[in-house]
């Protein structure tokens, strides 16, 4: 099968104010694949993962240059919608953040806004997302009880499930397992298997071991730019930058 580049990155640049954040970004992430961003705090890898959905529209003096292409359309072009944008890219961060609702309304609550009204369908896509989230055995007894009721996996599960009933495209996900527990972040890290079977997936991460164990792909950031991006087999077992390696080995980071 040949794997399809679902978005293309080229010569990225951005700045806050006076400050570039992220250097002459150049990038193909697979379609159907799971890649991760890895590199020290503060190198650019959350920034990056934002100008995939243009979360850094929000902050004061971001300023963006280059193109970030999903499925050919530039997503920074004027011809964008970026309600269908934010559709088409979901995001999870890296604390679980459901809104105080019920289960069920926390998963409703995106295909609502979205126009679909009727009850069935609503009941249908809460059960599909929280299935396809891997939570619906633990909540189909709770659905009407508050979310912030649910344990920390529970709710960045729910989380991830709230991504999925509006059909995206394309997972980000912030450190998604960072304030989680070594059973929650098992969990999750089996749900990305199941998920990108579907899905095209970009994750932040600071561990080591799970981005070797998650990832297809890994690029690594250090100051703002990408070093290098290959097969996380690649990146692990024999990187091409010394940087790389030196990061991977634990010597700075």
């Amino acid at each position: 099968m040949v794997n399809r580049t679902k978005i293309k990155v080229n010569s990225l640049n951005l700045f806050y104010g006076d400050f570039q954040a992220l250097i002459d970004i150049n990038m193909d992430i697979i379609e159907n694949k799971v890649t991760a961003l890895i590199g020290p705090s503060g190198c650019g890898k959350s920034t990056f993962l934002r100008t995939l959905n243009r979360m850094n529209d929000l902050i004061v003096n971001a300023r963006i240059e280059g193109k970030v292409l999903l499925d050919e359309l530039d997503i920074y072009s004027e011809k964008c919608d970026l309600i269908q944008l934010r559709k088409s890219v979901g995001m999870v961060f890296q604390k679980p953040n459901p809104f105080p609702k019920t289960v069920y309304e926390n998963v409703a609550y995106g295909p609502r806004i979205h126009g679909i009204k009727e009850k069935s369908k609503l009941d249908e896509i809460v059960e599909k997302s929280l299935r396809g989230a891997a939570l619906w055995d633990e909540v189909k007894d709770r659905l009407n009880r508050p979310a912030l009721g649910l344990s920390g996996g529970q709710q960045q599960r729910l989380c991830i499930a709230r991504c999925l009933a509006v059909e995206p495209d394309v997972l980000l996900m912030d450190e998604p397992t960072s304030a989680l527990d070594p059973i929650s972040t098992l969990k999750i890290e089996d749900l990305l298997e199941e998920l990108k079977k579907n899905y095209t997936i970009v994750i932040v991460t600071h561990n080591m071991q799970q981005a070797g164990r998650v990832s297809d792909y890994t690029s690594f950031f250090l100051n703002g730019e990408i070093i290098e991006t290959d097969l996380t087999d690649n990146i692990f077992s024999k990187p091409r930058d010394k940087r790389t390696e030196d990061y991977i080995t634990g010597r700075f980071g």
